[in-house]
């Protein structure tokens, strides 16, 4: 046990329930934050029949505090040197492999939970010699679970085991890696801004410090991944169409149409030459690349790949937010899927949040207004009156104002340790001393 070495002091009332569907919340919960406005994935209703229930999502966290802000940086850096000591000092217990414990749960076993909860903040230090698995218990472990991004049960089964066994010197390798990916940020923070932290698969759309909206995305696969990003939303497309990048014509549109000649047909796929003149398929020497050298054109409509919705972003990547047919993978709690856009759960409402000033009237692009220019099915091209900052950050550990300290799973192993020796911070003067104490929300 490490004495006077807490990391943060956890609201002493007891985190959100556990929801029915698993869940991937996005960054911790405390108690006394504000709520934030949920959203569910919906499509925009059909031309014909009746409009579809909105397709499941996973769970999202209602904090209020944004992954990333003007002093995510030096949060992160204290936080990091806090991990460092407790690294150098031995770390903390493990659970062994298979353990499940639950409210009602006595022994041994529980006790090591307490000692390791009290060490991260998660519980008090006066509550770490109970051997009983009570309510004080299985709220400690809720705000666990909703810092490590986990469904927030109260219980201790696979998952939450797993991250608690994650060692200290780990978390301290993952908060060091976030805050120097941050290092040379020059992001432009204002009093509107969106935020997508990779690893989270979420999307924040931020207002006045605080996270007004947040939706469940899907990212980049670990061969493809997100790249990090800083830039500006100019527009929202309505009914695009997608123009198949060459690198997925030679990975995914070659082969589907080696498999199936009718693959093109099937998903609304145009080949047009370099005068913008339609070409047959037929045409083509698919057992080659020949593909490559023309433009392959995805007509708007409900299986575009892109959705009914594009949120233009202009950089280097070429990547951008979007909707997408596939509704049923933000039921997920593991969304790594793209090829590297993000994909927005709700993205309608997303829409509607970064259009709220557009042509200067507020009212302009209602959701119902939005839905309306989609059911029409023409292509709509709405800048913003004024472009909105935009950041895809890789954090798989950082803090936040108030102490505490999130950590996500290294999906893209951008965090790989060069050796077992525990590196030291370099960026930031902060204190061997320095603890963290939150501020009260």
């Amino acid at each position: 046990m490490l004495s006077g070495l807490t990391l943060w002091s956890g609201p002493g009332t007891a985190a959100p329930a556990e929801t029915a569907a698993p869940s991937k919340p996005a960054q911790a919960m405390p108690a006394a934050a504000p709520a934030v406005r949920q959203k569910v994935a919906a499509s925009a209703p059909p031309k014909t029949g009746e409009q579809p229930a909105p397709a499941p999502v996973a769970s999202i966290s209602q904090d209020s505090r944004p992954s990333l802000d003007a002093s995510t940086f030096i949060n992160t850096m204290r936080a990091a040197w806090t991990y460092k000591r407790l690294a150098e000092a031995g770390g903390w217990p493990s659970l062994p492999a298979g353990t499940v414990l639950k409210t009602g749960d006595k022994g041994p076993l529980v006790a090591l939970l307490r000692q390791r909860l009290a060490l991260e903040g998660d519980l008090s230090a006066d509550a770490a010699a109970s051997t009983l698995f009570d309510v004080e218990l299985a709220s400690a472990v809720k705000r666990f679970q909703a810092r490590h991004g986990l469904p927030e049960s109260g219980a201790v089964r696979a998952r939450t085991l797993e991250a608690i066994n994650v060692p200290a010197i780990t978390r301290h390798r993952q908060l060091t890696a976030s805050a120097q990916r941050l290092a040379g940020s020059t992001f432009a923070f204002g009093d509107r801004y969106v935020v997508v932290n990779i690893p989270s698969a979420a999307v924040e759309a931020i207002e006045r410090g605080e996270v007004a909206r947040r939706y469940v995305a899907i990212v980049g696969k670990v061969d493809r991944p997100s790249p990090i990003v800083e830039t500006r939303v100019t527009a929202v497309n309505l009914n695009p169409t997608w123009t198949v990048p060459v690198s997925l014509i030679k990975k995914d549109i070659i082969p589907h149409v080696r498999k199936d000649p009718a693959y093109l047909d099937k998903m609304k796929i145009r080949i047009l030459d370099a005068k913008g003149q339609e070409v047959d398929p037929k045409s083509l020497d698919w057992s080659t690349e020949t593909a490559v050298n023309y433009t392959l054109r995805q007509d708007p409509g409900a299986i575009n790949s892109l959705g009914q919705i594009r949120i233009d972003m202009p950089n280097k990547h070429a990547v951008y937010m979007h909707d997408t047919p596939k509704k049923q993978l933000f039921a997920q709690d593991a969304r790594f899927h793209s090829s590297g856009c993000v994909r927005v759960a709700d993205v309608g409402d997303f829409a509607e949040w970064l259009l709220r000033s557009a042509n200067g009237s507020s009212a302009a692009w209602t959701r119902d207004g939005i839905d309306a220019a989609i059911a029409s099915s023409a292509r709509q091209d709405i800048r913003l009156e004024k472009p909105v900052p935009v950041a895809w950050v890789y954090l798989t550990g950082y803090a936040t104002a108030d102490g505490a300290v999130h950590f996500r799973e290294d999906v893209y192993g951008l965090d790989a340790p060069k050796s077992d020796v525990v590196p030291e911070p370099q960026m930031v003067d902060v204190p061997a001393t320095a603890s963290i104490k939150p501020k009260r929300l």
